[in-house]
Order: structure tokens, then sequence, then C-alpha cells
């Protein structure tokens, strides 16, 4: 596959020229510069290989062929950090997989927000509680969500600690995807206890019945299933928010195949409504590797921006390199979509088109609590696949924030979560997440509206 030119004068370092938004005030420069130090040594997390890989994938995404799955936790966290709330989060995003695969009939490329997604975009640097003033939470790669002047304090040996968390992570997931944890036989095995009870699970468990009984009449027909790999394993890839820039430079290596650039801190970066400034250092950086990369698309962001983006990150229009997450609102969909997709199409840009029905429908319930409205997210994603409908564009893919617990962060679902309940299980370190009933849900949902 053809990689993307980088720009003559780019080099992992380029960003440095540019303005750069949402970078933490590191107090201790010398600190910073042996995190950097240390990190431009350790081995890489994954390899071009895998990269380019990914990229093949999404390119059956943007022909058409394929659809994406784009989901994981808002912000990764320190605290939380085990090898079974690992699974329960890949348990979730296989079954929504089987789930689109079985009932919408094509292939999905999963790609969850794991193994690196420890910082976040803040509206304000600083936070108020009364007179106390501090910087604000930026998420665990950065300081800790603690409102002590201390854990708000930028620390670099942060990120040291989250490249080692991520390497832990991605080596369980390896395991989970290639060991027989995926495998098709034990699809009854990845519905969880509290899932299993609701109209969702049960959905879900008649889906893994008539899965047993395909298997078992292939095996029938003498086709041997041992030798069919993608009955027993899956191609999981790791993605996260490119944000703080010098670690993603450090883990920035030369392919030794091809003499690319490729950030070997995931298998694909995206960078965020808040910091794709045109002329700011995050779209340089990724103007530069080859991963294939996401732009958040707000409702700020005019057709002819998002040409410009189209034309900075993917000038060869090479299909599978680039993907378009709008995050629009459900209720201005109808109004902003469709002129952004006849720009790109006018230009001949190719993209995989992804919605995130979460960030664009977030507001504070009368308790304090940051929500979101499971209506309001499936009505984001309706309108987005009537557009492209309307377009004649493929609705390739959902970037969604989940968790696989049982948590009552997000409103309504067929298990009806109201107000009051959000503080029961309330345990997000930032935005709020479908809990595992309502993931399952919202696949089936998706399902829905691609068969149609």
């Amino acid at each position: 596959m053809t990689s993307p030119a980088a720009p003559s004068s780019w080099s992992p370092a380029s960003w440095r020229k540019f303005p750069a938004a949402q970078q933490p005030e590191w107090p201790d420069a010398d600190a910073l510069k042996k995190a950097e130090a240390r990190l431009a040594t350790v081995p890489p997390l994954v390899f071009a290989g895998e990269a380019r890989y990914l990229t093949s994938q999404l390119a059956n995404v943007a022909n058409g062929e394929a659809f994406l799955l784009q989901a994981g936790d808002c912000a990764e966290s320190f605290a939380d950090f085990n090898a079974d709330s690992i699974r329960d989060k890949l348990k979730i995003i296989l079954q929504m997989a089987v789930a689109l695969t079985y009932a919408a009939g094509v292939p999905v490329v999963k790609v969850g927000r794991i193994a690196g997604q420890f910082a976040k975009p803040r509206s304000a640097g600083t936070e108020r509680i009364g007179d106390v003033e501090l910087q604000s939470f930026r998420g665990h790669m950065v300081n800790d969500e603690a409102f002590e002047a201390e854990a708000r304090t930028p620390d670099p040996g942060r990120l040291v600690a989250a490249y080692q968390q991520s390497a832990s992570t991605l080596n369980l997931l390896r395991a989970f995807t290639k060991g027989g944890f995926a495998d098709l036989s034990q699809v009854h095995l990845w519905n969880q206890q509290f899932v299993a009870s609701s109209s969702e699970g049960q959905r879900y468990e008649r889906i893994a019945a008539e899965i047993d009984r395909a298997l078992r009449f292939m095996a029938a027909c003498g086709i041997d299933l041992g030798a069919e790999q993608g009955l027993h394993q899956v191609d999981f890839f790791t993605s996260h928010e490119a944000l703080i820039l010098p670690y993603e430079e450090c883990l920035t290596r030369v392919d030794s195949l091809t003499g690319d650039w490729y950030d070997c801190s995931a298998h694909m970066v995206w960078v965020g409504d808040r910091t794709r400034q045109l002329d700011g250092a995050h779209i340089e950086f990724l103007a530069g590797i080859n991963n294939p990369v996401g732009v958040k698309i707000g409702p700020n962001c005019s057709p002819a921006e998002v040409v410009t983006l189209c034309e900075r990150l993917n000038p060869d229009r090479l299909p599978g390199r680039l993907t378009l997450i709008t995050r629009l609102g459900s209720e201005r969909v109808t109004q902003l979509l469709p002129p952004i997709v006849r720009a790109v199409e006018a230009e001949g840009h190719v993209a995989v088109w992804a919605c995130d029905p979460m960030h664009g429908n977030t507001f504070t319930s009368e308790g304090g609590r940051k929500t979101r409205r499971f209506d309001d997210i499936l009505s984001e994603l309706r309108s987005f696949f009537d557009v492209h409908r309307d377009e004649g564009t493929w609705p390739g893919g959902v970037h969604v924030e989940l968790t696989g617990d049982d948590v009552t962060e997000c409103l309504g679902g067929a298990e009806e979560i109201f107000e009051g309940d959000l503080d029961a299980r309330y345990t997000t370190t930032c935005d709020p997440r479908l809990n595992a009933r309502q993931s399952l849900d919202l696949a089936f949902r998706v399902a829905e509206f691609l068969r149609s």
C-alpha cells in the first residue's frame, strides 16, 4: 500500500514550531527532558506493519465494504487498571461487533480507545471550588483528579507511567484476541452477568445460539473449522487522541522496511475538535506520520475547513488514511453535515465517515453531573445515517465512549436510568460513558440503521 508523503521539512519535532493548544504547563523543565529521553529509548508499543494493515482495513470501510467500531473509555485511569477491567471492555466491544456483523451483514473493523487514552482537552485551564482555584484535571498522563494543589500539578513522570500501563494493556489485549478468548465458540462467555438478564443480553444470546448452530452445521458438512483462523481470533487495534505532543513525538519512529515515520504509540491517532487548528501543532504532527489518522469535526468547523484538513492530512487521497469523525449534536446534524459531505466529495477526497454521537450531546444534570441522554445519542446516529443515505455516501462507523462496568452515567436506554440514578455508580474520571447494556442496545440499533 502506498504511504502518504510527509512534507519534506517534516520531522517528529517540527510541531514545536507551531502554536500547540491544550498542552500542560510543566513546572519542571528538567524532569520533562528526562521523561522525554526515557520515552525516546523504549520499545514501540505497536509496529508500523500493524498500522499499515489497519489502513488497509479502513480502506474497505471508506469503500463501503466494512464498518468501523471505535469504542472505549473516555479517559483511561491509572487507578482502575486490572485484567478484569480490560477484559470487560473487550467483551462489550466484541459483543457489539458480533451484533453488527450478524445483524447487518458487514465486516467490522474493531478499534479500541485503549492503551493510550490517558489525556483529555479541557474547556478551561483552571477549576474553582469555593475560594480555591487549581489547574484542571487533564487526564492521568498529566495530573490527578484529586482537588489538591500537588495532585493537579503536571508531572512528566506520568508520561512514562502512561507508556508502561499502555504496554501492559496491549500485552493482555493481544493475549485475549489471539489466544482463544475471542474464538467464536466462546461467544456466550462475552455476555456479562448483569447484561445477560436484560432484554439486550437476551437478544444477544439468541444470536450466540444461532452462531453455535451455524458452527455445528459447518462442522457436520466436513469443514475444518480449526483451519479457519477468522473463527478463532480477531484483529483488534488501538487508538487515542494525540493530545500531549511530547509523548507522541518520542514514540514516533522510522519504519525499517519503508523508511517512513510512524507514531508507534497506537495503530491510529486522532486530533480533537479543540486542537484541529489548520496552522496548529497537532495538524502539523499528524500530517507527517503514516498511521491512519482521524479528525473530530464539531459544529464550528466549516465545509471549507474540512476540505483543507483533508488536503493537509491526505493530499494523495489514499483510502483508509483519514477518518472524519463528526460530533455535531443531535439537533444540528441534518443542517450541518450535508454541506460538509458535499464539499469533501466535490474535491474528490476519500475519507471514512464516522459519527461520534457522544460529545455533541453532553449536558450537566440538576445534580451537577455531566451526562448524556441515550435518545439524543441515537437521534444523532439516525440523522447521520439518513444524511449519508441521501447523499449517496457510506456511513462508515461509530465512535463511542463506553465501559464494560455497570455504571449509571448516561440517561435512558432499555434499562431506564433517570437523573436520580446518576450518583449510584458514577465512576468516570471525565465524561459520561455508556454501560454495557446501553452499548449493546446501541449496536443493535446501528445494525438496524445499516440494514435500512
